[in-house]
């Protein structure tokens, strides 16, 4: 079996970023849970109130994402890489050792800021280093993220009430500062950058390239709102339509994964699919799944409610993937990283009002119906998105943009 060489385990610790980053964000969600029975006196003994000191952790993962194009030219991608695994592991630990709720939230601001590195760095870093078959490196690395997503809930959970919550934050932050200190030994060669720049990009019509990142930056905020939302309130949601007890924590850990796991399944098969399809047929089913899905899942009770957040899962997770294949598409490699900054800006705009949103309206209603309610209307605008991208065969075919320009205009001959 051949060596892998750089670019090779470059991507390989771009997936392993891309476990922490979505993990690291989602203990609270379940970590809650125990908090309440465990810590009431530090902490509370309200869910919504808890949950809601996630709020800063969102909102510094999405507005550090705005300046990384700028800091990858400073710095260098690899760099902010490695910033990413030591500041996330060491900031997660901290969350863990916090002695009350002040601190607590001070602790995961910092980590959503460090965690704020990975989206528009190392999706970027990962196109450059896929080459021709960009699905399937995309497919591939959300089954990873998905896999942080999936994991949260039930090793959160399974630690929380065995070990208490502070060492559900405290481990996993200590192996992700160990993985750094692994990927320091790496250097700072970026090789992914290096293999995209033996690749040309083929020049596309700028009224194709001005639609298409309008539909990607609407759906970032739409999309960006709707996961978040989901991830977050699946714990609960199981807990209250299934499980019924605090005491069900570690069941409800599982149930949760057994559901997000129909995410990462679907993330893999659409990555293979796009290789193979224009983005606009892949990216249809996926949208129109969701505002029904989401009505229905707002009024289920039992274990139905397993069966409609699966295929939920798998059409929202299943899009991500069709969303950051678009900017590699239709974006050259010189300014795909400043656009993933502001992609991921303005997606996690959308994803830091998911906390607060979920929070007051269970604490309003009592319940997660509102919640699901409002993200079917979301779901609404991804629909309109979904029919307003474009279609192009070119996508699959690169060499057939130069026929879709406009003739270049010919000096005239000198008399």
């Amino acid at each position: 079996m051949p060596a892998m060489d750089a670019a090779g385990r470059q991507i390989v610790f771009v997936n392993l970023a891309h476990v922490f980053t979505h993990y690291g964000l989602l203990i609270l969600a379940t970590a809650v849970l125990a908090m309440v029975v465990q810590d009431a006196q530090g902490f509370g003994g309200l869910y919504g109130p808890i949950l809601a000191l996630g709020t800063g952790m969102f909102v510094f993962y999405g507005l550090g994402s705005l300046p990384m194009g700028w800091l990858a030219e400073r710095f260098g991608r690899p760099r902010l890489m490695a910033a990413f695994f030591l500041g996330t592991g060491g900031a997660m630990a901290l969350a863990g050792l916090a002695p009350g709720p002040v601190s607590l939230a001070l602790a995961l601001a910092l980590m959503g800021a460090f965690s704020a590195i990975y989206h528009p760095i190392g999706t970027a870093m990962l196109v450059d280093a896929a080459g021709a078959r960009v699905g399937r490196a995309m497919g591939l690395n959300g089954v990873f993220g998905n896999l942080g997503v999936a994991t949260a809930p039930v090793v959160t959970a399974a630690v929380a009430a065995g070990l208490g919550w502070r060492w559900a934050f405290i481990i996993p932050g200590l192996l992700c500062f160990l993985a750094g200190l692994v990927y320091l030994r790496e250097g700072a060669v970026d090789a992914a950058k290096a293999k995209a720049a033996s690749r040309p990009f083929p020049e596309i019509p700028r009224e194709v390239v001005r639609r298409a990142v309008i539909v990607l930056l609407s759906l970032a905020a739409v999309g960006g709102f709707i996961f978040n939302a989901f991830t977050l309130l699946l714990p609960k949601l199981i807990e209250e339509r299934l499980a019924g007890s605090p005491d069900l924590l570690p069941v409800v850990g599982m149930l949760a994964f057994l559901v997000t796991l129909c995410g990462g399944a679907t993330q893999f098969t659409v990555g293979r699919i796009i290789d193979r399809s224009t983005l606009k047929r892949v990216f249809m089913p996926l949208a129109f799944v969701q505002m029904p899905g989401l009505a229905l899942l707002s009024v289920l009770e039992g274990w139905p409610v397993l069966l409609v957040g699966g295929l939920l899962a798998a059409a929202i997770f299943g899009q991500v993937t069709v969303n950051e294949t678009m900017t590699a598409r239709y974006v050259a490699p010189a300014l795909r990283t400043k656009l993933y900054s502001i992609r991921f800006f303005v997606g996690f705009l959308g994803a830091a009002a998911a906390s607060p949103v979920v929070a007051w309206l269970h604490q309003s209603t009592g319940g997660q119906g509102a919640v699901l309610a409002v993200m079917s209307v979301f779901a609404g605008i991804t629909i309109v998105c979904a029919l307003f991208f474009p279609n192009r065969r070119e996508e699959l075919e690169p060499e057939l943009w130069a026929k879709s320009l406009p003739p270049r205009a010919v000096p005239a001959a000198a008399e």
